[in-house]
């Protein structure tokens, strides 16, 4: 599962009250920058040696994209690429297998790594808000949809009962209209 999807419902369940927002946003900052601060080492150190290694062959495309994004971004885009689902791995890597200096990455990193574990949390927390108000506002449109559509039939046997008359002459009406 996707460590976005997973920050995410994680800040869903906060809401729910399996715990505290504020300590899956610290988690999930720490855990956005240490894997920064990994795949930078990796990169730093192995970069050029592992660059068409088996796992990395099937993502030389993303590789490119994301070699292309740092070249031309450089620290921009270890900001950005935090943001950006497939390449948010490989950025960091390339930085490093660029030979970034490490603390122009650690506080693009840093402040990015914030950012994300601030925010992904806070979306699932918001979207259980939302769900919840969402839930309410069914509810309420429920019920009166069911009001309305009691009242129709209450009406419509009403008018059949009390008003055969009326009935019989309007379907009379309508046959010769044809």
């Amino acid at each position: 599962m996707p460590g976005s999807v997973l920050t995410v419902f994680s800040g869903w369940l906060a809401f729910q009250g399996r715990g505290s927002i504020h300590q899956v946003m610290i988690a999930a900052a720490i855990g956005a920058l240490l894997g920064d601060l990994l795949s930078y080492w990796i990169g730093a150190r192995f970069g050029p040696r592992i660059w068409h290694c088996g796992f990395l062959k099937k993502r030389q495309e993303l590789l490119k994209i994301a070699e292309l994004v740092f070249f031309e971004h450089g620290g921009k885009s270890v900001f950005f690429g935090r943001f950006l689902g497939p390449i948010r791995g490989l950025v960091p890597f390339v930085a490093g297998a660029s030979m970034m200096p490490p603390k122009a990455f650690l506080l693009f990193s840093l402040i990015s790594g914030l950012l994300w574990g601030i925010s992904y949390p806070g979306i699932g927390y918001l979207g259980g808000s939302s769900w919840q108000q969402a839930e309410t506002i069914l509810g309420r449109l429920s019920l009166l949809l069911l009001i309305g559509l009691a009242a129709t039939v209450i009406l419509t046997l009403l008018r059949h009962h009390f008003l055969p008359k009326h009935n019989s002459r309007h379907r009379r009406n309508r046959t010769k209209m044809k």
